[in-house]
C-alpha cells in the first residue's frame, strides 16, 4: 500500500530484508482543569493499540500510534479513582479498568472516531453525542490535503443538559449528559428496527436538535453524517483536545 503516512524503514542484507513500519501518530492533550483517563477500543478487524488506556493529568499530553487501516474510538473517563484495589470512574467506566483492553465505554461518553486510510485515499473522523455527552472534546488532523477540518464539540453540555437526560454522580453534580436513545432505549431515538433504521424513517428528534445546537460540527444522532463525519486525505498526525 502507498502512503506518504507510513514510514518504512527496509534493512536489506544478503538474506534478509526487514521492514519497520510506524503509524499515525494520535496525540491527546487535556485543557481540563481536572485529570482524565483516555481510553480507546478498536473496530472488529482493527488491533487493539498498544495502551488503551491511561491517566492523563491537566495540561499534560500523550501519544498513540495507530496503524493503518484502522478503525476505533476514543473516549475519556472522568471522576476516576482507585478505592481499595478498585479502579471506577464517574462516567465512561471500561470495566473498572485503567486498560480498557478492547472493553467498551459506558454511556453516556463522548466519542472520537476514526477510520483511517479509508480505501487507500482519505480517513474520516467525527466528534459523537449518539451516546451522550460527557467532556468537551475535539480532533484536528496535521497536514494532509483536502478539507481536513476540526471536528468538535467544545460546548459544557452538562451545564445544559435537560432534566431527563442528566447523568449525576453520587453527590448529585451533573457528570453527563444522556442521549435519547441511551435515557430511553426506543427505535425512533436509537434508529434502530425495521421502521426505524433508514434517514428517511428516522428524522432529528427534539433531543438530538438539543445536542446538534449546543455542538453543530458533531454527531447529534446515527444519521447525522451531513454534519458529523469529516475527511482528510494522508495526514500526518491527529491532535485530540479534551475541554479545546
Amino acid at each position: 500500500m502507498a502512503s506518504i503516512r507510513v514510514v518504512a524503514l527496509c534493512l536489506v542484507s544478503f538474506q534478509f530484508l526487514v521492514c519497520v513500519i510506524e503509524g499515525i501518530p494520535i496525540t491527546i492533550t487535556n485543557n481540563c482543569p481536572y485529570t482524565v483517563w483516555p481510553g480507546s477500543q478498536a473496530n472488529q478487524g482493527s488491533p487493539q493499540l498498544s495502551k488503551t488506556g491511561f491517566e492523563l493529568s491537566s495540561q499534560k499530553s500523550d501519544s498513540v500510534d495507530v496503524p493503518a487501516k484502522w478503525s476505533g474510538k476514543f473516549w475519556a473517563r472522568t471522576g476516576c479513582s482507585n478505592n481499595n484495589g478498585m479502579f471506577s470512574c464517574a462516567t465512561a467506566d471500561c470495566g473498572n479498568h485503567v486498560e480498557c483492553s478492547g472493553a467498551g465505554e459506558a454511556t453516556p461518553a463522548s466519542l472520537m472516531e476514526f477510520t483511517v486510510d479509508t480505501n487507500g485515499d482519505h480517513d474520516t473522523y467525527d466528534v459523537s453525542n449518539v451516546d451522550g455527552f460527557n467532556i468537551p472534546s475535539s480532533i484536528t488532523p496535521q497536514g494532509g490535503t483536502g478539507t481536513c477540518k476540526v471536528a468538535s464539540c467544545p460546548a459544557n453540555i452538562n451545564a445544559a443538559c435537560p432534566n431527563d437526560l442528566q447523568f449525576k454522580s453520587s453527590d448529585g453534580s451533573v457528570v453527563g449528559c444522556k442521549s435519547a436513545c441511551v435515557a430511553y432505549g426506543k427505535p425512533k431515538y436509537c434508529c434502530s428496527g425495521p421502521q426505524h433504521n433508514t434517514s428517511q424513517t428516522c428524522p432529528p428528534s427534539n433531543y438530538s436538535q438539543f445536542f446538534s445546537k449546543q455542538c453543530p460540527n458533531a454527531y447529534s444522532y446515527a444519521y447525522d453524517d451531513n454534519k458529523g463525519t469529516f475527511t482528510c486525505s494522508k495526514p500526518t498526525a491527529y491532535a485530540i483536545k479534551l475541554c479545546p
